[in-house]
């Protein structure tokens, strides 16, 4: 029987949906983060509970060829990368493997998964940073939460952010002494386009001029926000925000739309990702259709398809959100082609649907990390519409809400059940990865479903 604090030697059979090794020892199945399959190795048990178990890695004594050496000296402790010790091509392999596996796991989804689409930087390709910060004493602690906690893992540098986070990380560490302790909670950073939107996060007013200028010494087209946050909670801005240079916005192009963007804009972190996976929307989507776009934030995605389609209504219960997609449709001249809905999916998308009642549908929806909410599942199914394009980030999710339009599972009574068939009404024509973020366990995907009796 496996023993907590005790070292094994075993064979890694498999990586799990984590990118974490699966070892059979002693009758347990143990998780130890940070192997390759096929790997001989020596960990020791962290916890265990009847035959599951959860290990540490001690020492690779057989290497995978997949086996790559991390650049960051903090990967491991820091919780932000998972996959830095696997070169980039068993990335991409691990993670078109975790989208079909799971897609049978959880929603009984039998289909072919294409190969995941790559990004062209492995390293270096996220336009956001937000960085904890915590000042006492004129000194600064920067860096990363560590995996499942609060505390930071001081860095001074960061492998998956772009060249010019490494000067805010400088600018922070020099302003330090000129900046109230215990104040400051995060820095969040967006650039675009070569210009730069800063957010200092503060727990109370205070001054940030030493900061502003610091920032100044490298940065030149940039605008800087103070927010209010005193709320000890998971959140990271407050409601309180003063622009404190510049306007607090930048005005930008991309894919054809102009747009407008602040601090707590959505925008995908992998711009190359981003186009691509974008693109392959716009080519499901065909000129004659009415699109009708669930979850659909600022509206950045509504206004291409609307651009290319007979129309398209974006559904999106952020008032803020809702008010910036039709600035953006009004910027872009797609009044009359655009149409913008604030309200919960589930209580509007009957209303948009008896609206376009006649036409050809599709259904577009990129919604949060937990899915959609049984309810839309329900009205997409019945729906009527030719095609459902998903775009997800969690692959639990999409294979549960795949599962539910195809009908290999069956909501019963708030419960699911897999049903050894697809009797749903729609079958699934596409599925492909994105790699939108590069070193870690997660990928974007992009399902296409077509009405089975579509007419």
């Amino acid at each position: 029987m496996i023993k907590k604090n005790e070292d094994y030697i075993g064979d890694v059979g498999d990586i799990g949906a984590g990118g974490e090794g699966i070892i059979k020892a002693e009758g347990a199945t143990v998780f130890v983060p940070f192997c390759l399959t096929g790997e001989k190795v020596k960990f020791k048990i962290l916890k265990c509970k009847d035959n599951i178990a959860y290990g540490k890695l001690s020492e690779v004594i057989t290497p995978s060829e997949a086996r790559a050496l991390p650049p960051c000296p903090v990967f491991g402790k820091c919780g932000g990368c998972d996959l830095q010790h696997m070169n980039y091509p068993a990335q991409l392999a691990f993670k078109r493997e975790s989208v079909n596996a799971t897609l049978m796991k959880i929603g009984g989804v039998y289909c072919d998964v294409n190969e995941t689409v790559p990004c062209s930087r492995e390293y270096g390709y996220r336009n956001k940073l937000v960085l904890p910060v915590s000042i006492e004493g004129g000194v600064a602690e920067t860096g990363f939460y560590a995996r499942h906690s609060h505390r930071i893992v001081p860095v001074r540098s960061c492998a998956i952010q772009a060249d010019w986070a490494d000067k805010v990380f400088s600018a922070v560490q020099s302003a330090a002494p000129y900046l109230p302790d215990g104040a400051v909670r995060h820095i969040a950073v967006r650039e675009i386009k070569g210009k730069f939107i800063f957010a200092l996060v503060v727990r109370r007013e205070c001054d940030a001029s030493p900061l502003i200028k610091q920032l100044e010494k490298n940065f030149k087209d940039f605008t800087f926000l103070l927010n209010i946050n005193p709320d000890e909670t998971n959140v990271i801005f407050g409601n309180k925000w003063r622009a404190l240079r510049g306007s607090g916005f930048y005005s930008a192009e991309d894919c054809g739309i102009k747009y407008r963007a602040g601090a707590n804009t959505f925008l995908q972190v992998n711009d190359d990702v981003r186009s691509m996976l974008y693109a392959a929307v716009l080519a499901e989507a065909e000129e004659d259709a009415v699109i009708i776009d669930l979850y659909s934030g600022g509206g950045m995605l509504t206004a291409m398809l609307a651009k290319k389609c007979a129309a398209a209504y974006g559904i999106e219960v952020v008032e803020e959100a809702s008010r910036c997609a039709d600035e953006l449709r009004d910027a872009n001249g797609l009044q009359g082609k655009m149409f913008n809905v604030c309200g919960k999916a589930e209580d509007k998308l009957d209303e948009v649907l008896a609206a376009t009642e006649g036409r050809r549908r599709i259904i577009v929806c990129d919604p949060p990390r937990k899915g959609m909410e049984r309810s839309v599942v329900k009205a997409v199914a019945a729906s009527g519409a030719a095609k459902v394009i998903l775009i997800s980030c969690n692959p639990a999710t999409l294979a549960r809400d795949c599962g539910l339009l195809c009908g290999t599972l069956e909501d019963i009574n708030g419960a699911l059940f897999k049903m050894g068939n697809d009797n749903g009404a729609y079958k699934i024509t596409s599925v492909t990865p994105f790699d939108m973020f590069p070193q870690t366990k997660w990928c974007e995907t992009l399902v296409v479903l077509s009405r089975k009796y579509d007419k």
